[in-house]
């Protein structure tokens, strides 16, 4: 497939940017920053995941909905976000909306189609895409195709996966799950659970539907892409020793179907394994997939106070992917909505979290932020207590809270809402903002592939990451201790900050020589 055009597109952002005129002055122990343009390198962006349940709720029923996510754009691009990818928003039985029951219409607990319309517009305005998320592997057991194929209706019968009699109904899973479910002649394929029968995609109406629902919500609604559930699980391995190719053969064969409406269509799969794994994903269908293995090297780097090996693996994980793929981007982030979320994985430790986060900020591709992640909210599983109201104001009971679950991780008295931290400008949610217009103020670290540097000192975490324009080395000092660096050979043309953040009292530059404090980032330029 054809490598797509870049396109520099510079975005002009109300708010104050933090941009570096390029010297090593510091005024308040801060580098001296003038007003500027942040810059959008498309496709490239940094995302943010929202679960509108629990967002934001603009009825006063507990529930989020459309317009109380409209109400909130101005935060999210306030805080530089390019890109919102949706959870589940169409019917469904469940609170989780991951099994669907009616896939060209929206949870009437959220608003209706046209509220939904006014949230794609205003964001577009804004300047912020729309992803959102498409379950094909499986729909609803309530959704009226199954309803149907469950009475032997011969319209839908193929729609769904059955047992005959030459199938091993007791073979389990790949993580030991049960996979048949029913009785008599109606025992189905649940890959996932009995309540989310497979699809089968080998019947052609499947793909005629499949690929008219997508084309429904890129033209006739305007999202600009989907995240795409369970990626690797449209063919199983109960279907032949070919499954994995013909999965991404379907993938393929899907992308050709979307960019009939929208060329530029974003396709983000959800493939949670190893890079070999995910690679043939990216071969002509997918443009990117989600990097688990780089979320574990970040926590990793984080809690151990030292290199995981991310920079290595990433740097041959990255190379491998090119390889496969003329217009990959890597789909980058610390936890999501299946995962303990950051701060509870880091035990509250603050200093980690916002190591954590500047890892992200400055790794090459595009970089997820999980509602509420920015503030530090906490949640360990069950699912439910990992998808919290998104903490709003100090009161609790504020307007637009949601209180679709009882919160037991947050309190009005530490500060984990947006309210508070506006007002602290050594909050996290100002670090996420602060490293974000940094990120969005050089081609490079937006768009740069990542380099690996020679310095060896543990603790330190450094790259370069560069484009044909422009270089930035990147120095995070992830330990507690004051670290001093020898800029040598090559890296001693680094001479001038371009950004830093955390400790910054005690950081200097001199020469060949960089000191940088306990958990900081220093971001140098020639």
């Amino acid at each position: 497939m054809l490598k797509k055009k870049k396109r520099l597109v510079l975005t002009v952002v109300l708010a104050v940017i933090f941009l570096l005129v390029g010297c090593s002055d510091k005024t308040n122990n801060q580098i001296t920053f003038e007003r500027g343009n942040l810059k959008t390198i498309e496709p490239h962006g940094v995302y943010y995941e929202i679960f509108i349940r629990a967002f934001y709720d603009s009825t006063g029923d507990g529930i989020g909905d459309f317009k109380g996510a409209t109400s909130k754009l101005d935060y999210l691009q306030e805080l530089g976000v390019e890109g919102i990818w949706l959870m589940p928003i169409n019917p469904s039985p469940s609170y989780h909306g991951y099994d669907v029951i009616d896939y060209m219409d929206v949870n009437p607990e959220h608003g209706t189609l046209d509220d939904f319309k006014e949230f794609i517009e205003e964001a577009h305005k804004r300047g912020i895409k729309v992803i959102k998320d498409f379950v094909i592997n499986h729909s609803s057991r309530e959704h009226p195709w199954f309803q149907a194929a469950l009475k032997n209706d011969e319209k839908y019968r193929d729609f769904y996966v059955w047992a005959d009699e030459d199938t091993n109904t007791s073979q389990r899973g790949e993580w030991g799950q049960q996979v048949w479910h029913g009785t008599g002649n109606n025992i189905y394929e649940g890959v996932f659970w009995d309540g989310m029968p497979d699809l089968n995609i080998d019947h052609p109406k499947v793909r005629e539907e499949i690929y008219k629902i997508g084309k429904f919500w890129l033209g006739e609604v305007g999202v600009d892409g989907f995240r795409l559930d369970a990626a690797k699980h449209i063919y199983s391995s109960y279907h032949g020793s070919d499954y994995q190719e013909k999965n991404h053969q379907f993938w393929r064969e899907f992308r050709s179907e979307m960019e009939e409406v929208n060329p530029e269509v974003i396709l983000v799969g959800e493939i949670w394994d190893t890079a070999t794994v995910v690679a043939p994903y990216l071969d002509g269908g997918l443009q990117s997939a989600f990097n688990f293995d780089l979320s574990d090297k970040i926590l990793a780097s984080v809690r151990s106070e030292a290199d995981a090996g991310l920079v290595t693996e990433l740097e041959r994980t990255r190379n491998y992917f090119n390889k496969m793929s003329e217009d990959f981007i890597d789909s980058t982030f610390i936890t999501n909505h299946d995962m303990n979320r950051v701060m509870s994985e880091l035990n509250n430790n603050m200093n980690h979290a916002k190591m954590a986060a500047a890892l992200l900020l400055t790794l090459p591709g595009n970089p997820y932020i999980y509602y509420g992640e920015e503030i530090g909210m906490l949640g360990k599983k069950p699912d439910e207590d990992i998808r919290l109201p998104m903490r709003w104001y100090e009161d609790p009971k504020g307007v637009g809270q949601t209180t679709w679950r009882i919160d037991r991780y947050h309190s009005s008295e530490n500060g984990i809402d947006v309210e508070t931290q506006m007002q602290d400008e050594n909050s996290l949610l100002n670090y996420y903002k602060e490293l974000i217009y940094a990120r969005r103020s050089s081609e490079a670290l937006i768009a740069g592939e990542i380099k690996s540097t020679r310095i060896s000192e543990r603790g330190i975490l450094s790259f370069k990451r560069a484009t044909d324009n422009e270089e930035k080395l990147v120095v995070h000092n992830l330990t507690s201790e004051i670290k001093v660096i020898d800029l040598e050979g090559d890296l001693s043309k680094y001479q001038k900050y371009f950004f830093y953040i955390g400790n910054i009292e005690e950081i200097e530059l001199n020469s060949n020589v960089l000191k940088i404090p306990a958990y900081t980032t220093v971001i140098l330029q020639k």
